[in-house]
């Protein structure tokens, strides 16, 4: 099971007649059965709500006055980002899975609405160069080679076992959920055995990264791009037209202004939300929104506290590396939007009544998590990035990199979809709702 919450599935036509029209082909995506009515949501908890909240504000206050002002903003947008996905319980794992186990393609066109939102605002970011704080916003492209393509499928892997992606990961943890400290940890182990090993693989065979923008411009770059996501989108329909699959459960909500706040969020909402977010981010900082570098650093910096010495290895030796690591954490950019991420979700569970601390845990779920989360540090960083820094930074600046990464990612997927049966624990059949 993903601890991601399932999404409420879309209205759907009448399955006769799914195959009577292209248009109802494309356009009315059929389901097996109505999708379900949200129960209501649950009180609220003070403890965690208040906790989180004065937690999120009075770090930022903290980090304004020992850093400055462009660290809690930061601090600040990572939290409006750890909100906004628990509302809208934006998933990438549960999406993926989902389109591949039983052809639900819901969080595939919720991502093409995010990916070309996405895209249209750092078109304007990148291609006027506004940048706030006096920094210049650059676009993220990435080599295309050997460790692209393993490390995209080593993290669709260890997302289906570890029950997350990297921004899913950080939300469920903020939110209560115990099952995925376990895949942190082992995100973070990963991370440092990628640059313990970094020398093995930094020569990998690779070609330069190839930036649309720089052949066709920004304006055709963006319409590559959305003409690109529109074929997704039919494909997607087609797919689920065929397949027929179940609908996916809703989540708890609130009604009417409380939803807002205590509710589960339209998917649309929350792309939208999350494309606002990533693109203030880049005008912010000058670098698109990423995740999993910070895993590396807390890693490194945790063998310093332990009395080891991370700093002489050959991967944190480099200028960038070993700036980074000298500097304090509050100073990181993206560790700043990841700890806001935590306690944006925790701010949002306790106000939606959901935050609570599970226990308990199997050793099937504890080893599969620890290896997913292993799995996924190791595939990010040999790949340059994750869900976030590659897949949606890379595809919303042009770059060929990020589409390379989700065909790999989308392989690995089917790959841990069958793993999970390794650990005992559930793989969707056709016939299943995808959980």
């Amino acid at each position: 099971m993903s601890a991601q919450p399932t999404l409420p599935a879309e209205p759907t036509g009448s399955v006769d007649n799914r195959g009577s029209s292209a248009l109802a082909l494309k356009w009315h995506p059929a389901l097996s059965t109505p999708p379900p009515q949200a129960p209501e949501a649950e009180p609220v908890r003070w403890w965690p709500l208040g906790i989180a909240l004065l937690g999120a504000l009075g770090l930022s206050a903290f980090v304004w006055s020992e850093h400055g002002a462009l660290p809690a903003v930061l601090l600040l947008l990572g939290t409006g980002l750890g909100f906004t996905l628990f509302h809208s319980r934006f998933g990438f794992t549960s999406a993926w899975r989902q389109f591949i186990a039983v052809g639900n393609g819901k969080g595939l066109r919720a991502h093409a609405i995010l990916l070309g939102a996405t895209a249209t605002l750092f078109a304007l970011v990148l291609g006027t160069g506004t940048g706030l704080f006096g920094n210049e916003p650059s676009a993220s492209a990435g080599p295309i080679g050997i460790a692209l393509f393993a490390g995209a499928f080593l993290f669709g892997v260890g997302m289906q076992l570890g029950g997350a992606c990297a921004s899913g990961t950080l939300f469920t943890v903020g939110s209560g959920q115990s099952a995925i400290v376990i895949t942190l940890l082992g995100f973070i182990t990963g991370s440092v055995i990628y640059s313990a090993a970094w020398p093995l693989v930094n020569d990998l065979p690779e070609v330069p990264a190839v930036l649309l923008s720089d052949h066709v411009g920004w304006f055709g770059s963006w319409g590559i791009t959305i003409a690109v996501l529109a074929a997704v989108v039919l494909i997607t329909r087609m797919v689920q037209n065929r397949r027929v699959p179940p609908p996916t459960g809703a989540p708890p909500s609130a009604q009417g202004l409380a939803r807002v706040l205590r509710g589960s969020w339209p998917m649309i909402v929350g792309a939208l939300a999350l494309a606002v977010l990533g693109a203030a981010v880049l005008a912010v900082s000058g670098s698109a929104w990423g995740i999993t570098s910070a895993f590396n650093l807390w890693g490194a910096k945790f063998l310093q506290l332990i009395g080891f010495h991370p700093e002489t290895w050959a991967f944190w030796s480099q200028p960038g590396q070993a700036e980074q690591l000298a500097g304090p954490i509050l100073q990181d950019r993206i560790s700043l939007t990841n700890i806001g991420i935590i306690l944006g979700a925790a701010v949002a569970a306790g106000a939606a009544g959901t935050w609570k601390v599970h226990t308990g845990l199997s050793w099937n779920v504890v080893a599969a998590g620890l290896l997913g989360g292993v799995l996924m540090g190791i595939g990010a960083r040999l790949a340059g990035g994750c869900n976030i820094g590659a897949y949606l930074a890379g595809i919303g600046s042009g770059s060929l990199h990020g589409w390379l990464w989700a065909f790999f990612a989308l392989a690995g997927t089917w790959a841990g979809l069958h793993a999970r049966s390794l650990f005992g624990l559930g793989v969707p059949k056709p016939g299943d709702s995808a959980c």
